[in-house]
């Protein structure tokens, strides 16, 4: 596969990556909620393509610690420069929302923040305790930054006890330097180690994008990095470029290509992988976590050893 490289030339984007927008009430309602309660989401902020859909079924991934980037990532399209302080209100602004879109599952992400001393770690605790205070038995998700390798930041995090802890290691560790500078490959994957190495009965989850002119060995090591480190929930998708100014495609990766990923992860032993052209981090993930909360009910459930069947009653 070809390398990363600038040309002006777009590649024409193939049939497979066409969405047909739903119109439904649902789009709308959400979206007006969001503006509101003067909430970011990432589906708005990173020009999700499945945003119509997820409006639509009235789902969202909250966007919290405001909506600039301290960072300047070449593949994102959330805006960077200097950032207003923390809102104190805006945890329980997100419960409350959460609670009116009727949520049993809530993915809450951040910008990354730089310039604050936790990364905004005590902001992601704060919001999960808030979502758990609001809505009875509700399941969360967040998806962190790296906080630049800080473990009391992470410790902070992992003691609110989110259901499963998504960070994104993005792309294979040779292009790093040009599609995340500010970022560190090793710390990534340290900081997925430690979740599952300190807190086994939080899920840890990654996801990659494709089409950056990484290779096929280059996204097999990385698969294996990332299960290696504890990782059991992964997502694949397409990398889109959002703007002339961020970096081009290389290359469109066809849903069978994503097929076979998908399948190679699996037998690496994730548990569960969510892999095609417009898959995110936080697409479906409600039914990625069910599954896996599914099987869990049914190996404890499941008897061992041999026992004699219950007579029946009644």
């Amino acid at each position: 596969m070809p390398h990363v490289h600038e040309h002006p030339i777009r590649i024409r984007k193939p049939r497979w990556l066409r969405l047909r927008l739903p119109s439904r009430p649902a789009y709308e309602q959400v979206r007006q909620l969001i503006r509101r309660g003067q909430l970011h989401t990432v589906c708005q902020e990173a020009q999700c393509p499945n945003q119509f859909e997820c409006f639509s079924r009235r789902t969202a991934t909250f966007l919290i610690l405001g909506s600039t980037c301290t960072r300047n990532c070449r593949f994102c399209s959330v805006a960077t420069g200097p950032c207003e302080p923390p809102d104190p209100r805006e945890p329980q602004r997100v419960a409350e929302a959460a609670q009116q879109m009727n949520l049993r599952y809530v993915v809450v992400t951040s910008v990354t923040r730089d310039d604050l001393a936790d990364g905004g770690a005590r902001f992601f605790a704060a919001t999960i305790r808030a979502l758990r205070d609001k809505i009875e038995a509700v399941r969360v998700e967040v998806l962190i930054p790296d906080f630049k390798g800080d473990e009391d930041a992470l410790g902070t995090v992992l003691a609110a006890a989110p259901d499963v802890l998504n960070h994104n290691i993005e792309t294979v560790a040779r292009l790093y330097p040009r599609v995340r500078p500010q970022a560190e490959y090793r710390r990534s994957l340290e900081l997925i180690r430690r979740v599952s190495a300190h807190r086994p009965a939080i899920l840890a989850k990654s996801g990659v994008m494709l089409g950056l002119g990484e290779s096929d060995p280059e996204i097999r090591q990385t698969l294996q990095d990332l299960r290696r480190s504890g990782c059991r929930l992964l997502t694949l998708g397409q990398y889109l470029q959002p703007s002339r100014r961020h970096l081009p495609v290389a290359r469109f990766v066809p849903p069978q290509e994503f097929e076979h990923w998908r399948q190679v992860a699996l037998d690496m032993g994730f548990s569960q992988v969510a892999s095609g052209p417009f898959v995110r981090s936080s697409y479906h993930a409600g039914e990625m976590y069910a599954s896996i909360d599914k099987n869990r009910s049914s190996a404890v459930a499941k008897p061992s050893g041999r026992q004699r069947s219950p007579r029946a009653t009644g």
